[in-house]
Parts: structure tokens; sequence; C-alpha cells
């Protein structure tokens, strides 16, 4: 599958949710503060990116990150809503590419770029049984 015959640029999608404990950096890391993690801020803007493109795909296609350059801007404590967007900003045959940012109720608490890469699923599989 070419991802430049469904994947357009422009295509988006936006993400929202309330930081739970289980999310912060505190959860993962004995005395350190209850405040947004930033892997967990990472994998909302993969999640996000994946939502902008995923109903296009052919059956037995997904797409897996390949690519996260990203800057967290501020801290979000244990109850704060996040929105996360991805706005796609390039596709190739079998990579596509995004801008991605973060925003809590006050704060653009982050912003980057995203790629992510077309896998079939079978194939995939079978590869991986053979590693």
């Amino acid at each position: 599958m070419d991802a430049r015959d469904i994947v357009k640029v422009g295509m988006s999608a936006e993400r929202t949710l309330v930081v739970p404990p289980e999310r912060t950096v505190g959860h993962f890391v004995p005395h350190m503060p209850m405040v947004y993690a930033t892997p967990m801020m990472i994998l909302e803007m993969e999640m996000t990116a994946g939502d902008a493109i995923n109903k296009y795909l052919r059956p037995g296609w997904v797409t897996v990150g390949t690519e996260v350059d990203v800057r967290h801007l501020a801290a979000t404590p244990v109850g704060a809503r996040v929105r996360t967007t991805a706005r796609v900003v390039a596709v190739e045959r079998r990579v596509v590419r995004f801008e991605i940012e973060a925003f809590d109720d006050k704060h653009r608490i982050g912003e980057g770029r995203h790629a992510r890469g077309l896998v079939n699923v079978e194939s995939f599989t079978r590869h991986l049984a053979s590693r």
C-alpha cells in the first residue's frame, strides 16, 4: 500500500484527557513530582497522530511510530485537562510525518514532530516470528 494514495497533507486529529496519577512521573519514579510524564505525553501525541489517518488505511494495515522529536515545555498536574493535536505535514510511500502539540488549560505544554510507518500486520507478524 502506498500512503500517498490515501493520506493527504492537512489530515488531523485531536484527543483530550484528564491527567490521572498513573500517568505522572511520580507514579513511575518514587519521590518525583506528580506531574504529567514526558513519555505519557508522547504516547498521547502518537495516538493522536494515528487517529488522524487510521480510518483511511486498508484492512490489515496499521501504522507504527518510527520517529519522535518532542519538547516538553511545561509541567501539568494531576487533574488537569490535556488536549493533543496532530496534523499530517508530509506523506511518503510508507511514512507519514506529523506536527504534534499538547496543551493544558493555560499553556502549550509540548510540541514536535512525529513519523509513522505503514505496516501490513500479516507480513509484520511473519517477520517477527522468524527473528
